[in-house]
């Protein structure tokens, strides 16, 4: 598991601070469709900016009537933390000021933004964070990897591709395990240390095969040693503590599909492919 993030001098944790600080308000971010608030949070003369989303904001989905898109963004923290990976930022269930709900670190963008284009990449897509591009193509350029053929307006169509980055490999690898039926270019946060985060788990761990994604480009491709590893690392937490957490946020048939995908993995060696049960792809991709 890796290390927890702690806030320099201190000795405070990430997780400590957001659980136990005090919140102010800052503001709304509009663009969700859920009631999400970006706030200020300090603890023991140490402070950051975070994401709180109370449970009394969220909407109703009927394909995920069981808990609360709160618990899911924690449990997918969770397992993300088992992997040893650290692709989700810190997140906590804490009381705030409108009630119980999720609260998270806000990763800060880069200061440089991505170009409007990239190589032979073609067009890179606002909001895919420099890590999807459009290409007038059949086949994706040298380090990228298809996803599918969409629709760019007047009849025409583009193929859509990602990076082929082993950050996002990761990801996908998540994904699978934690069911994400939502995982867009927006969620894609890149730091400007190098670290690739994910966000918005809020519909993940159903019980049925759910997995909608941009990360498709190693479908069927067999899983790197490190995947393995990581996957191992998760059956056995699974069987632990970390079974008895996520026994606190998602529904027992859910803990047992989850087990029952790390196994799935595992057995196959290999990343998953669309069920053709499902809509595989996102809309809209960012």
């Amino acid at each position: 598991m890796s290390a927890p993030e702690r806030i320099p001098s201190r000795g405070v944790t990430t997780a400590e601070l957001l659980t136990e600080g005090e919140l102010t308000v800052r503001g709304r971010i509009r663009e969700a469709s859920n009631a999400v608030l970006l706030c200020d949070v300090s603890y023991e003369g140490r402070g950051a900016t975070c994401v709180y989303k109370p449970v009394a904001g969220e909407r109703p989905l009927w394909d995920f009537p069981d808990g609360t898109l709160a618990q899911r963004e924690v449990a997918a923290y969770e397992v993300s933390e088992a992997t040893g990976w650290g692709l989700v930022p810190t997140t906590v269930l804490r009381e705030g000021p409108y009630g119980r709900g999720m609260c998270q670190l806000w990763i800060e963008p880069p200061d440089d933004e991505p170009e409007d284009g990239h190589g032979d990449a073609g067009q890179v897509i606002e909001g895919g964070a420099g890590l999807l591009a459009l290409v007038d193509a059949e086949e994706p350029g040298e380090g990228w990897k298809a996803i599918g053929l969409a629709e760019v307006g007047e009849g025409r169509t583009a193929l859509l591709v990602h990076a082929d980055d082993e950050r996002l490999r990761r990801l996908a690898v998540l994904d699978a395990v934690i069911n994400n039926a939502d995982r867009k270019g927006g969620h894609l946060l890149p730091t400007s240390g190098g670290r690739l985060y994910g966000i918005d788990h809020g519909v993940t761990f159903n019980a049925e095969n759910k997995l909608r994604t941009l990360l498709w480009g190693w479908a069927g491709e067999k899983l790197t040693p490190e995947a393995v590893e990581a996957l191992e690392r998760l059956r056995d937490a699974l069987g632990g503590p970390l079974g008895v957490r996520l026994g606190e946020l998602i529904t027992e048939a859910e803990l047992d599909a989850t087990r029952a995908r790390v196994a799935d993995l595992l057995a196959s060696g290999r990343h998953p492919g669309p069920s053709g049960e499902w809509p595989a792809i996102p809309w809209p991709p960012v």
